[in-house]
């Protein structure tokens, strides 16, 4: 048997963990993307804007303004399934990003050391179907692409599945579907869900939380345990600029008008409350608790346990 195989060290900073009741939360780190990332995803967010938010510096933007992006999945134990959200950009893929392109990464063993491998991963959430959520989805052996989690249940909305399904793909996007996305549903692993404007529990203290703009069916997850809850973003939030910002949208927003009104939303859910916020592209520390500023947020960072787990 032949597969992609890593070859890439493990990037910057330790794998990092939280707590979330008698929930424990990984950040399974693939890569940090590059220096460019952030002034092509948040126009808006520029040197100037970031100059303004000291609080930016050093964790999520340099010295010179550039913002700081990632990309990690986080792997949980919820009422007994071990769960997977959202699955990077892949190995050995060809991308015309060229930061996605052709990766050769130890995710999988990175994903091993937080306890979770291909054999027992029970749930795969994907927040929407965009390259960088959905590229470990698969993995290539004896030249064809296969699900790497052959005894998970892959979910993700049926509004954001049936928006695609009808969408007029550029070659690219149509290229990320055939190696990432359709050979899931070949396998009869993908599960298209129904999410009501309440949300849909997919286990006890596990909620996928509609967050619509960025793409229509977009979701985020909802985790709660024990009084404590924290929410991993999607793309809802791209990066913590737009706690300070939230009229800053991604240049991929697919409704921009819609995807601000979700972001302001989820934001105001959760200012002042302790929830924890884990950004699916927030560079480490990765997590914070949103605090009211003015008349918009900052991100009060809380940084991960990492060492043994």
């Amino acid at each position: 048997m032949r597969t992609t195989q890593p070859t890439e060290p493990a990037p910057p900073g330790a794998a990092a963990r939280w707590t979330v009741g008698d929930i424990t939360v990984h950040r399974v780190d693939e890569t940090p993307l590059p220096p460019e990332t952030g002034a092509w995803l948040l126009p808006a967010a520029t040197a100037d804007v970031v100059a303004g938010h000291e609080w930016l510096r050093p964790d999520f933007a340099g010295p010179d303004g550039v913002l700081r992006v990632d990309s990690h999945s986080f792997a949980l134990v919820v009422d007994g399934l071990r769960v997977l959200v959202d699955t990077g950009v892949g190995n050995g893929k060809t991308r015309a990003n060229p930061a996605w392109h052709d990766l050769r990464t130890d995710y999988l063993a990175r994903l091993a050391d937080a306890g979770f491998t291909p054999g027992n991963v029970d749930l795969v959430v994907l927040t929407h179907l965009h390259t960088d959520h959905v590229g470990w989805n698969t993995r290539l052996v004896d030249g064809e692409w296969v699900p790497t989690f052959p005894h998970a249940r892959y979910v993700t909305s049926k509004a954001e599945y049936d928006f695609w399904a009808a969408y007029d793909m550029d070659e690219a996007r149509r290229a990320m579907f055939a190696d990432s996305v359709l050979p899931v549903g070949r396998a009869g692993l993908l599960d298209l869900v129904d999410v009501p404007d309440g949300g849909l529990d997919m286990a006890d203290g596990l909620r996928l939380v509609p967050a619509p703009g960025h793409t229509p069916g977009q979701v985020a997850v909802e985790v709660r345990s024990g009084g404590a809850v924290a929410l991993i973003t999607g793309d809802s939030l791209h990066h913590p600029v737009q706690l300070a910002h939230p009229g800053i949208g991604s240049c991929v927003d697919i409704d921009p008008v819609r995807a601000e009104e979700t972001r302001r939303a989820l934001l105001a859910r959760l200012a002042g409350t302790g929830g924890l916020v884990l950004g699916t592209h927030f560079p480490p520390p990765t997590a914070g608790r949103v605090v009211t500023e003015g008349d918009a947020y900052r991100l009060e960072a809380v940084p991960g346990v990492s060492g043994p787990r």
